[in-house]
């Protein structure tokens, strides 16, 4: 079984420039180690999963359009996360609520075709 995610988790998309950190809903009354657990249905962006920097997916439309306009050289642009799925597939065994716990090993997709996931050496707690 993973670690428990807890709030200031680093996070990194495949498309992504740079890592970014998780933050859990606020008001979570679980936490571990004195720090907020995560659940399968923090995927909010902005909120939860905040920017990874520049987006290089030709998916996105903000990426294809500066694209184009560079005569087909590929031009990063600002990253704004687009999920709409829950992290998958979530603590087969802890429940924040009655919400799945985010685990280190759980993936996120963005939108624009990037696979997001928790970087090794996060903030993380030890499943009961």
């Amino acid at each position: 079984m993973g670690m428990l995610v807890t709030n200031g988790a680093q996070l990194q998309c495949t498309f992504g420039a740079a890592p970014s950190v998780f933050a859990p809903t606020p008001g979570s009354m679980v936490k571990a180690n004195k720090m907020d657990i995560g659940t399968v249905m923090d995927n909010v962006p902005m909120m939860n999963i905040k920017s990874f920097g520049m987006c290089s997916s030709m998916s996105n439309p903000q990426v294809s359009s500066a694209t184009a306009a560079a005569q087909g050289v590929l031009t990063p642009m600002p990253c704004v996360p687009v999920t709409s799925a829950p992290w998958a597939p979530g603590s087969p065994t802890v429940m924040v609520g009655k919400k799945l716990a985010l685990t280190d090993s759980c993936k996120l997709m963005c939108n624009w075709g990037g696979q997001i996931s928790i970087l090794p050496g996060s903030p993380t707690a030890k499943a009961p």
